[in-house]
């Protein structure tokens, strides 16, 4: 397994991590495979926003003596009151069911407390301007959470709360079909797996930005929605001109800038090493690129970091260094020192191409590679 450390809360969680929606509802035999199965495999990280008692149960059985190897993703006000799924910022009952998880895990405290669902103006301001974020900031205070997170499906929003300073990692829903949505999309329906191929249009800027932005202040990236709730393996319901596997599914999530590790949803062992065996798979076998390039809209000038344009004859790893370049570039006069950090550790420099043209003669989106080469040199060297 993998690791990549989570922003500046000093975890480090494993690439591949489980989602565990799909053990609620379900006998606790099925979360005992699951979840043995992601311990042997290396899975570090388990995302637990299911409010039932009797799925947070199971888990916790499953992980019984293990606790300690996991890190576990809990979310502040997801419950089931009247035994249907909602979410609240009332402080009394947010306080209940977090209380409950707490007891339910048999631990002292949530690694990571995520403030559940905000996607909205309204929810925004149920976070933000009441004693929610009182009560969150209070949790880490006393050492029951080690990490403020938040989940969120919108971009705008999702920025804003980085913004804030008080995000320390992100939850936000990641794939290839959504981030080309356009604007306007209805989100809900690409949720549910309705794609309407019209609404495609490149790589969504508002997504690009907020990717970029996370990397730039040091928030880091669990994926939700990696493969679509499983609708971009289908050949019946993806958006492309064919399914993605799941390895490529994978890939995309992990070439996303601040994207530290992809939350699978399994049932079964069998998805698990599914799942982990991307870490055996080669790059082509893991190559997104020629799929997503067939989605309605123009990926023209677009890096996706797919690194179709290695190799270089002087190793340049240009998909790093157009990353690099985009976070740069949102605020060139204050580049963050984790990004200089990163280009001075490299053996390479952007000013070492030799402007041979064989990267943009590879890359299938036409991008300007030896521009951008020149473009980091100004900006880093």
């Amino acid at each position: 397994m993998l690791f990549r450390p989570i922003g500046k809360t000093g975890m480090s969680a494993s690439i591949v991590g489980l989602g565990a929606e799909h053990l609620d509802n379900r006998p606790y035999e099925v979360a005992e495979e699951v979840i043995d199965a992601a311990l042997e495999h290396g899975i570090n990280i388990i995302d637990c926003f299911m409010p039932g008692k009797p799925v947070r149960e199971n888990i916790s059985r499953a992980l019984k003596g293990r606790r300690d190897q996991v890190l576990i993703q809990g979310h502040i006000g997801s419950v089931d009151l009247r035994e249907q799924y909602d979410r609240t910022r009332d402080v009394d009952i947010c306080r209940r069911y977090f209380e409950d998880m707490i007891r339910i895990f048999k631990t002292d405290y949530i690694d990571l407390g995520m403030m559940f669902f905000i996607d909205t103006e309204d929810d925004y301001k149920g976070v933000f301007e009441t004693d929610y974020i009182t009560y969150v900031l209070k949790l880490k205070e006393e050492g029951k959470i080690r990490a403020i997170g938040a989940s969120s499906h919108n971009p705008k929003m999702a920025a804003r709360l980085v913004e804030t300073g008080v995000v320390e990692l992100l939850m936000f829903s990641t794939n290839p079909a959504f981030d080309m949505l356009t604007y306007d999309a209805d989100i809900g329906e690409a949720m549910a797996g309705r794609y309407d191929k019209d609404s495609f249009d490149g790589i969504d800027p508002d997504r690009a930005y907020l990717y970029r932005l996370c990397e730039s202040k040091g928030v880091a990236i669990t994926t939700m929605k990696t493969l679509g709730a499983g609708k971009l393996l289908s050949p019946e319901f993806s958006p492309f001109a064919k399914p993605l596997t799941v390895a490529q599914c994978i890939h995309y999530a992990l070439t996303r800038p601040a994207v530290v590790s992809t939350l699978i949803g399994c049932e079964t062992r069998e998805q698990v090493a599914e799942a982990v065996n991307y870490l055996n798979l080669t790059d082509d076998e893991r190559d997104y690129s020629s799929i997503i390039g067939t989605a309605k809209g123009t990926m023209s000038g677009q890096c996706v970091y797919c690194n179709h344009c290695l190799p270089c004859p002087v190793e340049i790893d240009i998909a790093h260094t157009i990353r690099m370049l985009d976070t740069a570039s949102l605020d060139p006069d204050n580049i963050p020192e984790r990004i200089l950090d990163q280009y001075r550790a490299n053996s390479y420099r952007a000013s070492d191409c030799t402007e041979c043209g064989s990267c943009e003669e590879k890359c299938p989106f036409g991008v300007q590679v030896i521009a951008k080469m020149h473009s980091a040199a100004a900006m880093f060297e």
